[in-house]
């Protein structure tokens, strides 16, 4: 037998390395491929993270239907409510440098504030998961999608205009009683951070969580230059047409309420964010009870602090979850802390096909990734 030399040997690790990433490659790329043909979308990426690190990631389509300009893999893609982690996230910071409490009751927090006396025990775990008593509707009585954009001040003024609002009505039902899936709680606790801090929600997002975890390509609302095509657009369906939706400050839910969903960022800054809650970056950043303490549920729930908790039995062990759209994109996520696995799925198209190619391609990612199980079911509950 011809004996392999060490500087051969290291050639030949590089190519089998080499094959291996090639392989992956064509592997992604397929089923994005076969997911984009079958559910007409204009755009879809994913990412799959496995032992902490990316495995795959890969973008394809176009930006704007009708168009000719391709996506790239650094294209930003909106996150919708998936951003509800990141306020969790960016708020437990706070929590571990004395600044905020989980458990301090509104009523402290907001003293001189006119609010419905039920809400006056609320607290930050009621709003982040999901616990207040808060409506699901977004906008308060009286208003909708335009009056909330058209609120006077800047986005930190007009988030407090809106908690006063909307802290006036009352409750749906007795705070720490019921699940009440409602965007108006996150808004009202990054009020709290904003208030215990003196910085906007935008600042703190931005300063604490994106730069130190490098995500440099997050914002905030829909993506690109108005005019230009140099992001993906969003689009909505009309039966089988694509409408495409040019970016602008009036293509996304209006920002006193982007704590609970207005985040965009690149798919590789997307896994930063998803690799601290692995574990497996920024451990400066977070203890690792906080992240604990962030993924697990109370009030009998499934529901934890920006994430649902689920069994699945392709995991063997619980899993995180979370799926977010502004009406114009769809994004979800799949994370398993345990095994440091995780797959995100992105596209600029929303609608039931958007949802259903998100969950079929999530399911394929997992079959051709997961060494753990052959034929996952992953469908969201």
């Amino acid at each position: 037998m011809l004996a392999i030399q060490p500087k051969n040997y290291k050639i030949m690790l590089g190519l089998l390395l080499l094959l291996d990433t090639t392989l992956q490659a064509q592997t992604i790329r397929s089923i994005l491929i076969a997911t984009r043909d079958k559910y007409n979308l204009p755009a879809v990426g994913a990412a799959v993270i496995r032992q902490g690190k990316v495995a795959a990631l890969d973008a394809i389509g176009v930006r704007k239907d009708g168009s000719d300009i391709l996506v790239t893999r650094n294209d930003q893609f909106h996150l919708g409510s998936c951003t509800k982690a990141m306020t969790a996230t960016m708020v437990a910071m706070l929590v571990e440098q004395g600044k905020l409490n989980w458990d301090r009751p509104l009523s402290e927090t907001f003293p001189d504030m006119d609010m419905h006396p039920d809400y006056k025990s609320v607290t930050l775990r009621h709003l982040f998961m999901h616990r207040s008593g808060l409506p699901k509707e977004s906008w308060p009585k009286g208003m909708g999608f335009m009056d909330v954009h058209r609120m006077e001040g800047n986005p930190r003024t007009q988030r407090r205009q809106y908690t006063e609002q909307i802290l006036k009505q009352e409750p749906v039902s007795k705070p720490g009683t019921q699940y009440i899936y409602s965007n108006a709680g996150y808004t009202v606790a990054a009020v709290i951070a904003e208030e215990a801090t003196n910085r906007s929600w935008e600042d703190l997002m931005t300063n604490m969580l994106f730069k130190p975890l490098g995500m440099k390509t997050a914002g905030f609302g829909a993506m690109g230059q108005p005019g230009k095509i140099d992001q993906p657009w969003q689009h909505k369906r009309a039966g089988n047409h694509l409408i495409p939706i040019s970016p602008g400050p009036f293509s996304d839910n209006p920002p006193a309420i982007g704590p609970a969903g207005t985040v965009h960022c690149s798919l590789s800054d997307w896994v930063r964010f998803v690799q601290l809650h692995l574990g497996v970056r920024g451990q400066r950043l977070l203890r690792p009870e906080t992240l604990q303490y962030l993924h697990t549920p109370s009030f009998r729930g499934d529901y934890a602090l920006g994430w649902v908790v689920v069994e699945r039995s392709w995991a063997g062990t619980k899993v995180l979850t979370h799926a977010g759209s502004n009406t114009m994109n769809y994004a979800m996520v799949w994370v398993v802390p345990e095994a440091q696995y995780a797959v995100l799925v992105v596209t600029n198209c929303n609608g039931d096909q958007s949802e259903k190619a998100c969950d079929e391609a999530a399911q394929a990612l997992i079959h051709a990734y997961s060494p753990q199980v052959e034929n996952p079911q992953i469908r969201r509950r």
